[in-house]
């Protein structure tokens, strides 16, 4: 495999592209929205500018990687000569479905399609294609470039050269890569989302404030930041996403997501991506400031 797809300049997918161009694939960037794909090769630039001033990589490193990435609004021309292709669209079963409908009828018939959902069913998205041996979920970790896991998630059809192919690969990017089963959340939101959506509750319930919370969560429990201030990192949207996700998927009523959490999302206070979540970003993308309405 030489030449990758990523469907989706966001932030997963353009850091999927940075990770697989810095190892010298070639990879084809694929977005609906130019300013999307222009946006997403600005912060690879961007990303790539830190590397280099932590002497982590050189400027011809820098500049190889970004002759590595080709751009397209098209899904077809940007797929044609791919060998797999990686799906890091919003996270909507609708939409992923459409998606791998799509791909499925332009991709060669070999090409690996590989999902970046973190919670969504493979085995749900796989049924939209006639190839569900060659579909499989690749679940990347935000900030994609730095952090090392990747969940490898075999659908109920995922054939094992597929799945041997992808560990593979993963470990060729520099990746740590984990199998796991394909069921709601698999492991990492099947755990984190509950321990986030429960942070929340604890705020919802006026147990203690926001800073107070994330100071427990840090000093407590060693994490590196509070869940508040991860979840307004994840985008408080995408939370409540995941969390409806194992809701639906287990019908256990421990899953269903706090008032406090829909509410803020329905209200567009979605975290760092709208400017205010549990922190205001109005100055700085730190969590500096608790915002006004916690305060």
């Amino acid at each position: 495999m030489k030449n990758i797809a990523i469907i989706g300049a966001g932030t997963m997918g353009n850091g999927i592209a940075h990770t697989f161009a810095q190892f010298n694939y070639k990879v084809s960037l694929i977005d609906i929205s130019e300013a999307s794909l222009e946006k997403g090769m600005d912060t690879i630039a961007r990303n790539l500018d830190r590397m280099v001033a932590k002497e982590k990589i050189s400027e011809a490193d820098k500049t190889k990687t970004l002759n590595n990435i080709s751009t397209f609004t098209s899904i077809k021309e940007g797929v044609k000569d791919a060998h797999l292709v990686v799906e890091a669209a919003t996270e909507n079963a609708v939409l992923k479905g459409k998606i791998f409908k799509e791909l499925d009828k332009v991709c060669n018939e070999n090409t690996v399609l590989a999902t970046n959902t973190s919670s969504i069913s493979i085995t749900q998205i796989a049924a939209a294609t006639s190839r569900p041996d060659k579909v499989i979920g690749m679940h990347f970790m935000n900030p994609v470039p730095i952090m090392k896991l990747v969940e490898i998630i075999r659908g109920y059809n995922t054939s094992n050269e597929v799945m041997e192919t992808i560990v593979a690969l993963s470990k060729k990017v520099g990746k740590i890569p984990v199998e796991v089963n394909d069921y709601p959340g698999f492991v990492a939101n099947r755990i984190l989302m509950p321990m986030i959506n429960e942070s929340i509750e604890t705020l919802y319930n006026n147990v203690a404030g926001v800073e107070e919370i994330d100071t427990v969560m840090k000093l407590g429990m060693a994490h590196p930041m509070g869940s508040l201030q991860l979840a307004d990192f994840i985008g408080l949207d995408v939370c409540l996403s995941i969390m409806n996700v194992l809701y639906d998927g287990f019908k256990n009523p421990k899953y269903a997501p706090c008032p406090l959490l829909v509410n803020m999302v329905m209200a567009g206070k979605l975290g760092i991506k709208s400017g205010e979540g549990f922190y205001d970003y109005a100055t700085s993308r730190k969590a500096e400031k608790v915002a006004k309405m916690f305060s």
